[in-house]
């Protein structure tokens, strides 16, 4: 490892495609010292990264690339969306999106290895891609990145350029919980039963959820990402011992961290396994809990746009959801609030009129209950979302255009 990044960065061919660790273990140290090298050598480059913050490069002669769009990548003028299932992302780096060189935000080596810590994600298959076409792999060492282990693991002979800089991780804020936020994670915990598998990412909702759970045993945890709900589950004795939480990255508290270091429970595993919807079928009784934007009266699901504009992407919803439908006794849950709180309008309608991003669920569950959705016609499950998911208001106004639709007749009453 005798060369700079300077030396390191003049052998990349011209434009070259840079893919960075996202979510929140941008290696920002790191980060910052190449676009300075390269916007001091008046070298244009695209920059890649999953769910980018705020803070990335975003100026001329930088390309913002993603496959899901974060905070700091969603209103640039420079912004190229790529859509993809999140499954499906290894595969657009190997082959239309290659990288060039690959930055990481890691642990300090440790005999022979570096762990990427708390995201593991796309970053393999971005690495393989990269080393096999003969590109640079630069990683940022960091102390207070925490151990783990899995496919996590990295060893120092694909490894180019080592910076150490201990830039603090970030952690998750706390996200106080709503009446309306317990009352739909109190309707999703009573649908899952001892022994379950479960997929939940961040938020209010997710975390009342899980944190409903407490007194549920055997339970197993495979998903995409975690945080401290997961962790109070295993305080309360909820998940089984004997198997490990399998998940691709995570975000959390210190505490989180501090749990998660060099501790055999969890185990990091690439998109490739963690996303299969053939490999998350194979769980029992697994419970995906995703939320939306919209939903209309068909049961499809916007949960990655706003007025057309790309606001995060398809994610892993998709692969979750077929997965779980597959998967023995599991169900897939859109759990979402009925109003807006911000935009002041319904989430249940009767059409999306953005591109859809998901469909044909178990179940949507808002605060005014559950509205079976799988199985059931049309015409049944728009009275379901109509009669049990929508906000009261806007029952009347759905209920004619449900009509409109063809999907009741057209002496249907309006559901109290």
């Amino acid at each position: 490892m005798d060369v700079d990044l300077t030396t390191l960065l003049s052998d990349l061919p011209k434009n070259p495609r840079v893919v960075v660790t996202g979510n929140h273990a941008t290696p920002w140290y790191a980060l910052g010292l190449l676009d300075e090298a390269m916007t001091s050598a008046g070298r244009p480059y695209k920059l890649w990264a999953l769910n980018g913050q705020k803070g990335l490069p975003d100026h001329e002669g930088v390309i913002l690339e993603s496959c899901f769009v974060g905070a700091g990548q969603r209103k640039s003028p420079r912004l190229r969306y790529v859509p993809a299932r999140l499954s499906l992302v290894p595969l657009v780096l190997k082959t239309t999106l290659v990288p060039d060189l690959v930055l990481l935000h890691t642990t300090k080596p440790r005999n022979g290895q570096v762990s990427l810590g708390v995201e593991v994600n796309v970053l393999p298959a971005a690495i393989e891609a990269c080393k096999a076409r003969g590109g640079k792999v630069v990683v940022q060492a960091n102390d207070n990145v925490p151990w783990t282990t899995g496919d996590a693991l990295l060893d120092l002979d694909q490894v180019d350029l080592v910076i150490e800089a201990d830039d603090a991780v970030p952690l998750a804020p706390e996200i106080p919980l709503d009446d309306e936020s317990r009352l739909i994670g109190g309707l999703v915990a009573a649908r899952v039963t001892d022994g379950s598998t479960l997929q939940a990412g961040i938020g209010a909702v997710p975390d009342a959820a899980l944190r409903g759970l407490a007194d549920r045993r055997g339970l197993r945890v495979w998903t995409e990402m975690f945080s401290d709900s997961v962790l109070a589950l295993e305080k309360a004795g909820a998940l089984d011992p004997d198997v490990p939480v399998q998940a691709s990255f995570l975000f959390g508290s210190a505490e989180l961290l501090d749990w998660v270091d060099d501790n055999p429970r969890v185990h990091m595993i690439r998109t490739e396994t963690s996303n299969d919807p053939g490999l998350i079928s194979k769980n029992p009784k697994m419970v995906s809990v995703n939320t939306a934007l919209q939903v209309d009266l068909f049961g499809q699901a916007n949960a990655s746009r706003l007025s057309t504009r790309i606001h995060s992407g398809f994610g892993g919803q998709t692969d979750f959801i077929v997965g779980a439908l597959h998967s023995p006794g599991g169900q897939a849950l859109l759990a979402l609030k009925s109003w807006h709180p911000k935009a002041h309008v319904s989430t249940i309608v009767p059409l999306v009129d953005e591109p859809v991003t998901s469909f044909q669920v178990s179940a949507v569950i808002t605060e005014n209950g559950v509205a079976e959705v799988f199985g059931r016609s049309q015409n049944q499950q728009a009275w379901n979302l109509i009669a049990h998911a929508a906000h009261p208001k806007v029952r009347e106004e759905l209920t004619e255009e449900a009509i409109a639709l063809g999907l009741l007749p057209a002496d249907s009453p309006v559901p109290n």
